[in-house]
């Protein structure tokens, strides 16, 4: 696991806070939350609520995000853009491949495998643990206006100017050799 700090390079955001029914901060991650390529893996995405958003809060967004992927530039398992402002919640299972427990006007953008879903953690065998970074973006604006078959790179660069808060919770995974 490298040491490496998604947010160092980004503006500072007010903390607020983000918990799970599926995963406590730090843990790992439940077999279900495992990319469906592995044993006992589904790609489930996993329940988040959210709360102490900072005033003037007009959306959402949350992503998943592994800085710890071998490639360079890490492996983006989720994104959803243009959450409501008063949705405090998403549950478990929310980012299938219908989209149908996603908030109206809230839409899934391609991760890096090119699918607009969640996909579940899959660190190569012997690598050594991951750390998957789950975040609730506060922005100021009611829609990013991101295009939906956009990367979440570009989901990134454009809340980068945007983003009041950021509620993080940290979870990890392994694969063993």
């Amino acid at each position: 696991m490298s040491a490496n700090d998604p947010f160092a390079r980004l503006p500072q955001a007010a903390s607020f806070t983000v918990t799970s029914t599926t995963v406590a901060d730090g843990a790992a991650w439940p077999s279900e939350q495992h990319s469906s390529g592995l044993p006992g893996g589904k790609d489930t995405s996993p329940q988040l609520s959210w709360s102490g958003a900072p005033d003037g809060t007009k959306s959402y967004a949350v992503t998943v995000y592994d800085p710890d992927a071998p490639t360079g530039s890490g492996f983006w398992h989720w994104a959803v853009a243009d959450i409501p402002a008063t949705v405090t919640e998403l549950p478990e299972g929310a980012g299938d491949d219908t989209g149908s427990q996603m908030p109206a006007g809230a839409y899934q953008l391609p991760n890096d495998a090119r699918v607009a879903r969640y996909i579940g953690a899959a660190p190569p065998a012997g690598h050594g643990p991951h750390r998957y970074f789950v975040v609730v973006h506060a922005l100021d604006i009611p829609s990013t206006g991101v295009r939906a078959d956009a990367t979440p790179a570009v989901l990134g660069f454009t809340m980068a100017g945007h983003t009041l808060g950021r509620a993080v919770l940290t979870a990890t995974a392994e694969t063993l050799a």
